[in-house]
């Protein structure tokens, strides 16, 4: 039984990872035949950014903002993403940790649920539960003096604690690293 449990949740974690890393990777993407150009899009801090310790038990929030490309693109929650699911052109997809929503009030808890924000197609802020048994979500920026002066581009390292609420916690920790931020 604890095998599976192991095996579930280190799934869970690498589908977890595996869309904030996609977002990290699209932040800032702007399309070439794009012909609007605003000053947010010039800062790269108006594509990514980071809120320490503002979801359960102290977790980071995360927000990516980019623009569409002339392909398919998709949100944390594979909506396909078009013009109508933006904001000024831009769109936006998020993660934080909260409280377990589907937990009755006074019931123990495997930990909290990691929710997606994304655009609806109205362009309004919607936040889904991607999945649950999640303790935190830590995020940070790893600063090397050399590689980010020249290309522009940021690190990040994901941190990502699972529990099944009596024995297990596993932690996951991946870097990822922008792709279009000039």
């Amino acid at each position: 039984m604890q095998y599976e449990k192991t095996h579930a949740l280190i799934s869970e974690a690498d589908r977890a990872l595996e869309l904030i890393g996609r977002a990290i990777r699209m932040a800032g993407y702007r399309n070439i035949q794009s012909v609007a150009k605003k000053d947010a899009k010039n800062n790269p801090d108006a594509f990514i950014w980071i809120q320490k310790h503002t979801g359960y038990r102290g977790s980071d929030a995360l927000s990516i903002r980019h623009e569409l490309s002339s392909g398919l693109d998709f949100d944390c929650l594979g909506n396909e993403l078009k013009v109508d699911r933006t904001q000024q052109g831009l769109a936006q997809q998020g993660f934080y940790v909260d409280r377990q929503a589907s937990a009755p009030k006074g019931a123990k808890v495997n930990g909290g649920s990691l929710m997606c924000q994304s655009l609806d197609r109205q362009g309004r802020l919607q936040n889904t539960t991607l999945m649950n048994g999640v303790n935190s979500l830590l995020i940070e920026e790893v600063i090397s003096p050399n590689s980010q002066a020249s290309t522009g581009q940021k690190r990040y390292l994901v941190k990502l604690q699972m529990t099944d609420g009596a024995l297990l916690q596993l932690d996951f920790k991946r870097t990822f690293t922008t792709r279009n931020l000039l």
